[in-house]
């Protein structure tokens, strides 16, 4: 069972995440009716206010972003904009068990100190419900969120917080005792399903791993380099200069050293020039892995002079691809994204996907409770034992506690591969695992500092 762990670092110029056998078949995931409601019974007595943020004609709901932030709107934006376009559907399918749901959004700017101010307007001034779909920089607000008993609900795990407080509920799931302390007394865990699917799947034996020399770069590599060496990798770092990075040496070692695929634990720029590097150094791999953040439209463009090197970008993920519309719910995520937004069909990507899926399930777990919605009634159906996969659009995740974390999981992954020949030519994302379902692997848990 997939209990994903994001592993995330965070650069002063940039931002690095990785996403964090048998096949898991279709009937594995939920067809349950979407949106967390059936059409509301407009014979029933009107609902009543039950908790904070709810009348009987509505429920407040909170979204802290980081849109104002020195690293670009769009680098945390996404998961807002997938939100927004479920919450959009799910009140024109007539809300929650008949009462419309309002979603105030904050952007604190990508600091602690408009994070902590989002997090009291919400909570005090706007007295919502729950969040939804947060994607924070520095979640700084977090320990006031949990205080007040405020659950969120399919945020985005870029800090640690999401491993630390229980009233904090992340898009990826978690085993840890979420008790006030990170993860399990101060260590993470996360499965090296990634990179035996690689050596399963490509063939490929020596993987590269480009890092900075800077202190959270180096300790994202270091764990790349300890779980696939786990998988049986021969490993080739290359330690570049955070304020003058050599790309050009780094790929010619990597091609005098046979590298046959490429991790990395670098922002988006500095991705962009590790494919040009490739290119020019004729350094052709079977596969250049990029991040769950990565997965994307901009990819024809942010890589458009490294032709080869695009066209061998691998991306892994617990979620399923956006691109595959032949499954009915992410149909439904593209058309309500495109009724929502309709500006931003060339900035689709995963984070929207898994915005919107967040969404789907406070949703859910809301409808659960009828009437009668309280904020303990939905953390209860966020902490059931029953895995939630987003009616097919996650693989299937929960909160059950693990006090030891395990040295094997059972792990579930989506993987992509980008080709310019896909989508009629315009280039796309093309699932590259067996008929698009997701892959599982029994694999090690890696332990790691965060």
């Amino acid at each position: 069972m997939i209990r994903g762990r994001c592993l995330v670092a965070l650069l002063g110029a940039g931002m690095f995440v990785s996403g964090c056998g048998t096949r898991l078949s279709e009937t594995a995931f939920d067809t349950t009716p979407a949106h967390g409601s059936n059409p509301p019974d407009t014979s029933a007595p009107p609902a009543q206010s039950s908790d904070v943020g709810v009348t009987a004609s509505s429920i407040k709901l909170g979204l802290i972003v980081s849109k104002t932030s020195p690293l670009g709107a769009e680098t945390f934006s996404a998961p807002m904009y997938g939100a927004r376009a479920f919450v959009a559907a799910l009140n024109a399918s007539g809300g929650i068990n008949g009462r419309r749901v309002d979603l105030v959004v904050c952007d604190d700017g990508a600091t602690g100190t408009g994070n902590r101010r989002c997090v009291n307007k919400l909570i005090d001034t706007d007295k919502i419900f729950a969040f939804v779909g947060n994607s924070i920089f520095d979640y700084a607000g977090a320990s006031y969120v949990d205080e007040h008993a405020v659950p969120d609900v399919g945020g985005q795990p870029i800090s640690n917080a999401y491993e630390q407080y229980r009233h904090l509920w992340s898009i990826y799931g978690s085993s840890a005792p979420r008790d006030g302390t990170i993860g399990w007394n101060g260590k993470l865990y996360g499965g090296t399903e990634v990179y035996r699917y690689f050596k399963q799947t490509l063939g490929v034996k020596t993987a590269g791993v480009v890092a900075y020399n800077q202190a959270d770069s180096m300790r994202f590599a270091n764990l790349t380099a300890k779980a696939l060496a786990v998988e049986g990798y021969t490993v080739v770092r290359e330690q570049l200069d955070f304020a003058v990075p050599s790309w050009d040496a780094a790929a010619i070692d990597m091609r005098s050293r046979g590298v046959d695929i490429v991790f990395d634990a670098l922002d988006s720029a500095g991705n962009v020039s590790l494919c040009t590097a490739m290119d020019s150094a004729g350094l052709t791999v079977k596969a250049k892995a990029v991040t769950v953040q990565a997965w994307n439209e901009s990819a024809r463009t942010d890589y458009g002079r490294s032709a080869t090197c695009r066209n061998s970008l691998y991306a892994t993920a617990t979620t399923r691809n956006y691109m595959d519309t032949d499954n009915a719910t992410i149909a439904r995520f593209r058309t309500e994204m495109r009724d929502a937004f309709p500006d931003r069909e060339d900035k689709l990507s995963m984070w929207e996907l898994e915005g919107w899926a967040g969404a789907q399930w406070l949703a859910d777990a809301m409808a659960s409770c009828g009437e009668a919605l309280t904020r303990v009634c939905v953390e209860a159906y966020l902490g059931r034992a029953e895995p939630y996969d987003a009616h097919g659009g996650l693989t299937p995740r929960d909160f059950v506690v693990q006090p030891v974390p395990p040295t094997t999981v059972n792990n579930c992954m989506f993987a992509a591969r980008w080709r310019d020949d896909a989508n009629d030519g315009t280039g796309g994302w093309v699932s590259t695992t067996p008929d698009k379902q997701a892959i599982c692997y029994d694999v090690a848990n890696v332990s790691y500092s965060p």
